[in-house]
């Protein structure tokens, strides 16, 4: 008896090209290339293109400087920049057909345009369900016909015809909308460099690039200025989806790049940074700062004591470290010790039983008066602060341990509040 082959089925991937991707003809003709390769494989593509070379920052340069009054007049504005990305997507189009492959440009004029928005204009955000809805019904016909989509990056309507634009990184938002819709198998980033870097290679020699990167790390190294991927459009990364970010210069999708995994926090939240009471060391001194010497030897005595350092922060006058509760006196006295030896140095307190809680959220940076609406309630709940501090997208707060589960509470409530504005 003859045993029939299964059909393979066919990868379905959303790539984007950045603007540098897309900068003179020649990087159009090898990126539309790279596309063909792939839909000879079989593979389902649909293709969300930025603006090409710079060409949206020059509208606006252009505009703003020809016609003041559009700064008071943000649809008008969002109108003429969407025609960066609307006119990349028509070349790029033409590109394809150059190259053999039909595909299908979507215009935000036309009636089966999928991305769907709020109103506000030049910083517009998804309206998710809308999105998904459309983009399956408007793209996964022309799968279904071998032909690939092309569709502007950046660029919305609202429900009632206006044209919007996403804001900085839209054109990745687009992409994972996209994605998530379609139930991608991968989403590919083309980008100017050839992945995600140890570091800016504008500031540092010879970085290396990471093989994979977790989103929330990602989003960190956003926050101290390294805008691989802007954190505004990662909180729509979908979370069963990988992103692959990789070089224009390779010509071909199927190289390695970096790999972004998982999702992050999106809406702003409350919860234990650590499990068990937690330990302040403040160490008080006069220039605690200009004595190099302090932190390495400090260091030193927990490593030898084999406690890891929740956090530590400092300033000119103190050193403060978040230690685990349970410390062997042997490391107090070690400290304690180092107090002595440095003459900038003055002395040590010890505070036991401290709750280390934490409040993040990619809408931490979008959302005005998030240190008030923290500390505010629990000055109304009588409950003390012994610190507050921010990192990467995040806000520490240390309370008494017994008062964790209230401080939980109320912090999670005012959030909560904060969201429905």
């Amino acid at each position: 008896m003859k045993v029939s082959k299964l059909k393979k089925k066919s990868r379905k991937i959303v790539v984007k090209f950045g603007g540098t991707s897309l900068a003179d003809s020649k990087r159009i003709s090898g990126a539309a290339s790279s596309v063909a390769r792939e839909t000879r494989k079989g593979t389902k593509v649909v293709v969300v293109v930025s603006a090409m070379g710079k060409m949206t920052d020059q509208l606006l340069e252009t505009v703003v400087e020809s016609s003041p009054l559009t700064k008071s007049n943000p649809k008008a504005l969002d109108d003429i920049l969407s025609m960066g990305e609307r006119t990349s997507a028509r070349v790029f189009r033409a590109a394809l057909k150059n190259k053999g492959v039909e595909s299908h440009y979507f215009d935000p004029t036309d009636p089966e345009w999928p991305i769907i928005t709020d109103h506000t204009y030049g910083n517009a955000r998804p309206i998710l369900a809308e999105c998904n809805r459309r983009v399956r019904k408007s793209i996964l016909p022309y799968w279904s016909k071998k032909v690939v989509p092309v569709i502007p990056g950046f660029v919305g309507r609202t429900l009632d015809g206006g044209i919007t634009t996403i804001g900085r990184g839209g054109s990745d938002t687009t992409a994972f909308v996209v994605a998530e819709a379609l139930n991608a198998d991968e989403i590919i980033l083309v980008t100017d460099v050839p992945g995600i870097m140890t570091a800016d290679p504008k500031f540092v020699r010879k970085p290396k690039v990471l093989r994979t990167i977790h989103a929330e790390s990602l989003a960190g190294l956003a926050d101290s200025g390294s805008k691989f991927v802007h954190k505004k459009a990662l909180k729509y990364k979908p979370k069963s989806i990988d992103i692959r970010v990789i070089p224009a210069r390779a010509g071909r999708l199927d190289i390695r790049g970096t790999v972004v995994k998982d999702d992050f926090r999106v809406d702003l939240g409350v919860s234990p940074a650590y499990q068990d009471p937690v330990s302040i060391i403040t160490i008080l001194g006069d220039g605690v700062s200009k004595e190099p010497d302090v932190v390495p030897e400090i260091v030193d005595k927990l490593k030898a004591s084999h406690v890891h350092a929740l956090g530590m922060t400092a300033n000119s006058n103190s050193l403060l470290l978040y230690l685990p509760n349970d410390l062997p006196k042997s490391l107090l006295d070690s400290i304690h010790a180092v107090v002595l030896k440095h003459r900038r140095l003055l002395a040590m307190a010890v505070k036991r039983n401290m709750a280390f809680l934490r409040i993040d959220g990619v809408e931490l940076e979008e959302t005005p008066g998030v240190i008030a609406r923290v500390s505010e309630p629990l000055r109304n709940g009588d409950i003390n602060m012994s610190g507050i501090f921010t990192i990467a997208s995040s806000i520490t707060v240390l309370v008494d341990w017994n008062d964790r589960a209230r401080t939980l509470e109320l912090i999670d409530k005012s959030l909560k509040e904060a969201r429905k504005c």
